[in-house]
């Protein structure tokens, strides 16, 4: 089969559906698929590149950061693929697209609907509603555009039944409500080995005020005996440092952008991970932090729940106090930090290999092209 991946991100660029992406496309590979992907450009990034079997171009865009893209940005791509997509489908015949996120890249794949059926995996911020941060204007503007583009979708899919009821809720006509399926992101669980654990906790995110990382620096002012270490970055990264600074402690790291093998490390020797996120369709920092063996504290509420199962503790969204008991709960009791991690790994290596994530999405493929 081949297949034409659509994605403004790619690695090195963006966040969760970045490295979705480029799993997927590459375990597809490995299943003996063909597949190009088409994404942005950004600085010296080659135009065209071959990385582990997938072919992929890089069309000209304006973006200016690796971790975050504007509306403007995104219109770059869009404008720059639409423009070199016509001559790619008629050099290859493509068996379907596969696109990741119904605005903006979804417009792409509506665009060329004639030529090749198209299929949407849908990641959070591309949805109504889902980000409370960003988007809100252009959702209420492209809402009829938003809706003809799942009109026309053969499937769109979803991580987590939570992220599939807000699409629904979003969906105008209920006879496309069937459309909609839940597969979830996987891991290759090998990526990730535990090993001596330090008394240390870590949080691993993009730095938006959302992601709940404030909550957890503020339930640290209690904790003496552990160690706080915060990867990413984002636009919240000052008010995190700021808030840091004047809690005067000692023990918080925050790291900003940290290379592949330093987070590895971080996973790998961490106790407790902590993801207190208030908006997110699935949370792939979950599944590496449960593969790497961590206990883990994530929010009651969004996907997140549907990602741990019962390996992990649950706190309410936006309360410090529920982060500092989880916190103390899980140092002062061994067999418990210990027993969360083991099962955690399990679950991981159970249910969201990429191998069988990537065999779902082959017969959700397979339907559409036989329809």
């Amino acid at each position: 089969m081949r297949i034409l991946m659509l994605n403004y991100e790619y690695p090195p660029l963006g966040g969760g559906a970045s490295p979705v992406t480029k799993s997927l496309s590459e375990e597809l590979v490995r299943l003996g698929h063909t597949v190009d992907v088409v994404t942005m450009g950004y600085k010296e990034l080659k135009p065209k590149e071959d990385i582990n079997g997938v072919t992929v171009y890089r069309v000209p865009s304006i973006r200016k950061k690796l971790e975050v893209c504007q509306t403007h940005e995104m219109l770059s791509y869009c404008i720059s693929a639409y423009r070199f997509l016509p001559k790619l489908l008629e050099t290859n015949q493509y068996d379907i697209v596969h696109t990741h996120f119904i605005i903006p890249t979804g417009v792409l794949s509506y665009l060329s609907r004639k030529s090749i059926p198209y299929i949407i995996t849908s990641h959070g911020s591309d949805v109504p509603g889902y980000n409370p941060d960003r988007f809100g204007l252009q959702h209420k503007l492209l809402k009829p555009l938003w809706n003809t583009i799942v009109k026309n979708a053969a499937c769109i899919t979803s991580p987590t039944n939570y992220h599939k009821n807000l699409i629904l809720e979003n969906i105008t006509n209920k006879e496309h409500w069937n459309k909609v399926k839940v597969i979830p992101n996987g891991i290759h669980p090998g990526n990730f080995v535990p090993k001596n654990k330090e008394r240390k906790i870590l949080v691993v995110t993009r730095l938006f005020e959302r992601k709940g990382v404030q909550y957890v620096i503020e339930a640290m002012k209690d904790i003496k005996n552990y160690s706080l270490v915060i990867c990413g970055d984002g636009p919240y990264k000052k008010q995190l440092e700021m808030q840091i600074s004047r809690l005067n402690v000692d023990n918080i790291d925050l790291l900003g952008y940290v290379s592949y093998d330093r987070l590895k490390h971080e996973y790998e020797t961490s106790s407790i991970f902590v993801f207190p996120s208030s908006s997110e369709s699935f949370g792939l920092v979950l599944l590496e932090a449960m593969s790497a063996g961590c206990a883990t504290i994530t929010s009651n509420a969004t996907g997140c729940p549907e990602v741990v199962g019962d390996t992990a503790l649950l706190i309410r969204t936006k309360n410090s106090e529920d982060i500092r008991k989880a916190l103390v709960k899980l140092i002062n009791d061994d067999q418990l930090r210990i027993e969360l991690g083991l099962k955690a790994k399990k679950r991981v290596e159970d249910s969201f290999t990429w191998k069988k994530i990537a065999k779902q999405y082959l017969s959700v493929y397979e339907d559409v092209i036989h329809e």
